[in-house]
């Protein structure tokens, strides 16, 4: 469904409740659950989905970094998934991670993908159907693409170059955060870094101000006025930070598919790598 009324640059980026439920036993259709939670797929999911745990699935084992395009292909088709399959992605909290996973994909160009508009919030607000039934899909055939970490991935060093370039930083994390006051989301254990604060000249705009009370992102004005109003404009390199980038993979996809912007880049070293590496700038 194309969101004609919130005018988005990428509207087909996004599909409506109605449109899943419309169109999820479709056979170029894949409903992929991502979660914070690793429980709550068991506990219920959308008909057909299939769940891609973000650690084990999407991460390298050892090293921090994400799995090869060769691990890639082989998830793809233990899942059901083909080169032309179009994935809807949806999950917990505003579908952080459900972005996140989105992001990963395009790691590999995978662009048939969009996300589920609400996520499982407004799925379960409307009191559409879940299972506990695992789903069994045909294996797919894909060929993967060579990970591509140039075009919307960002590194230290990069991030550091932008900051002496005055370039635009956009800090998701929550406020007290941003300034310092806690190294770590409210509610959660503290994921290793050893300094607080922000990286120099970054905005802050916590990642969930982009969504609405039932989880669907805000119109396209709106979004316009939450981020124009902070001075991060489609002028020019935009890079997104947070704690690991799964609350800035949101953002990412808000500032490249809702909003249009043509060079916006998620630094998923983020805070665990920058405040905790030595020399590097930090401002409260």
């Amino acid at each position: 469904m194309i969101f004609m009324s919130k005018a988005f640059a990428n509207p087909d980026a996004l599909v409506s409740t109605e449109w899943l439920a419309a169109h999820m036993t479709d056979k170029n259709i894949r409903i992929v659950e991502s979660n914070e939670d690793p429980l709550l797929y068991s506990s219920g999911h959308i008909s057909g989905a299939v769940n891609i745990d973000w650690v084990a699935d999407l991460n390298d084992p050892l090293r921090r970094d994400y799995l090869n395009s060769a691990e890639f292909a082989a998830l793809m088709k233990r899942n059901g998934i083909s080169n032309d399959t179009t994935v809807v992605f949806y999950g917990d909290k505003n579908n952080w991670w459900a972005c996140y996973a989105f992001w990963v994909f395009q790691l590999f160009g995978h662009a048939h993908a969009k996300i589920l508009d609400g996520g499982r919030k407004k799925w379960v607000d409307e009191k559409r159907e879940l299972t506990r039934d695992i789903p069994t899909h045909a294996v797919g055939n894909y060929q993967a693409a060579e990970r591509n970490d140039h075009e919307i991935r960002a590194f230290r060093d990069e991030v550091l170059a932008h900051v002496k370039a005055n370039g635009v930083l956009v800090d998701v994390r929550s406020g007290p955060e941003y300034t310092g006051e806690r190294m770590h989301m409210p509610d959660y254990p503290n994921e290793g870094a050893l300094r607080g604060g922000h990286i120099p000249g970054a905005k802050s705009i916590p990642w969930a101000q982009a969504v609405k009370e039932d989880g669907t992102f805000k119109g396209l004005d709106e979004l316009e006025t939450l981020y124009g109003g902070k001075g991060v404009h489609d002028n020019g390199p935009v890079i997104a930070y947070c704690r690991i980038g799964e609350r800035s993979s949101h953002t990412w996809f808000v500032l490249k598919y809702l909003m249009g912007f043509k060079n916006v880049k998620n630094y998923d070293g983020s805070w665990t790598e920058w405040g905790n590496s030595v020399g590097l700038p930090i401002e409260k």
